[in-house]
């Protein structure tokens, strides 16, 4: 994901946890309330933010972590 020429260090796995609960983005959808168009930009990292309020309806869902979802990759043009 690309933001003003630098790539964001964030790399949301939603897609990850969701193959490992076996859940299918429309009944994902239902359980935190918002659109499957929204949650497919979430589940592909076409998201600039993510509100906690999402975040939290998402692991409750999903009976997970927010870390089991996010994970941090250090963009390697910052240490240039």
């Amino acid at each position: 994901m690309k933001r003003k020429g630098c790539q964001m260090a964030i790399i949301l796995r939603l897609d990850r946890m969701m193959a490992d609960r076996k859940i299918s983005l429309g009944d994902l959808a239902d359980q935190v309330g918002i659109t499957n168009v929204n949650l497919s930009k979430i589940k592909t990292g076409k998201v600039s933010a993510i509100r906690f309020s999402t975040l939290n309806a998402i692991c409750r869902a999903l009976d997970c972590q927010p870390g089991d979802i996010l994970e941090y990759q250090p963009d390697e043009s910052a240490d240039e």
